[in-house]
């Protein structure tokens, strides 16, 4: 994207969702006042620190509506620096060898055009609201736009009640390469599991596969679901994943239904030592 216009969208941008915050009474948390410029500073400011104003200020924005200006605005920014960052494809991931449905992929999953991409969310599933803070549920809702957080929110308001453990809800994936984002929420380990806990967490991996199933999704990218803040030891996790996987495929094979790519998608590289090993790489 050209800097001169990625500048220009930033400054349109974070004026437009400092005035809506203003406009419906928001308050604005000293954490936010740190990030973001005042208005009258905005121009003096870098394209780098606009966009994070503009990311802040996205991370903490109501589920509110959007008119067609704010939505075209934020859309073409988030497609040109996805854009800009460069797309993978899932043949660009690399197959197992064990079995070639299942594939790996070290990198930032907003970038890869997976039909399907899995979000770890929490109970609340409107996504991260901490400001900058650079897990996979903030990475998400900031790249997808601000439609996803008001879906989300208009999803829990019609169930009426936070989303239970070990579940998956589907929705469009709008500005991301890919076609849907499967949001699951997995257990809360803090280092120790049991039975319990590992049923939960292969219950949030077949759930997200027979979400993405049902829409007519071809391939799907998993995270590491419940690894990070939730603390499910990632040794375990992974080969409860594989695990799962595998068992999901084959009776799908069985029951003579269509098959389902499935990329382990990590971001670290001791997770990608992890899972080269369970796929024979």
């Amino acid at each position: 994207m050209d800097e001169a216009r990625k500048r220009a969208l930033c400054i349109y941008l974070t004026k437009r969702l400092l005035k809506e915050r203003l406009d419906n009474g928001g308050f604005m948390p000293p954490r936010l006042m740190q990030i973001v410029p005042p208005r009258d500073a905005l121009e003096g400011a870098s394209t780098e620190e606009l966009w994070l104003a503009f990311r802040a200020l996205v991370n903490v924005r109501e589920p509110w509506p959007a008119d067609d200006d704010l939505l075209a605005a934020q859309d073409e920014l988030l497609q040109g620096l996805i854009a800009e960052a460069g797309i993978t494809t899932v043949d660009d991931t690399t197959p197992s060898p064990l079995d070639g449905r299942l594939r790996l992929w070290r990198g930032d999953i907003t970038t890869l055009a997976a039909d399907a991409i899995v979000n770890a969310a929490n109970s609340g599933m409107t996504g991260c609201w901490a400001p900058l803070h650079y897990c996979i549920d903030n990475a998400i809702h900031t790249f997808a736009g601000i439609q996803l957080r008001l879906e989300c929110a208009r999803i829990m308001q019609l169930q009426g009640y936070p989303e239970p453990t070990g579940q998956a809800k589907l929705t469009p994936a709008y500005n991301l390469p890919s076609r849907h984002v499967v949001h699951t929420v997995g257990p809360i380990a803090d280092g120790t599991v049991n039975e319990e806990l590992r049923a939960q967490l292969a219950s949030s991996y077949r759930a997200c596969l027979e979400a993405a199933a049902q829409a007519g999704d071809a391939s799907i990218a998993l995270c590491c679901i419940s690894t990070g803040v939730f603390g499910f030891p990632a040794d375990e996790a992974s080969q409860i994943a594989v695990k799962t996987v595998r068992r999901w495929l084959s009776e799908r094979d069985a029951a003579e239904k269509p098959a389902l790519t499935v990329v382990f998608n990590v971001f670290g590289e001791a997770d990608e030592h992890r899972y080269r090993a369970l796929l024979g790489l």
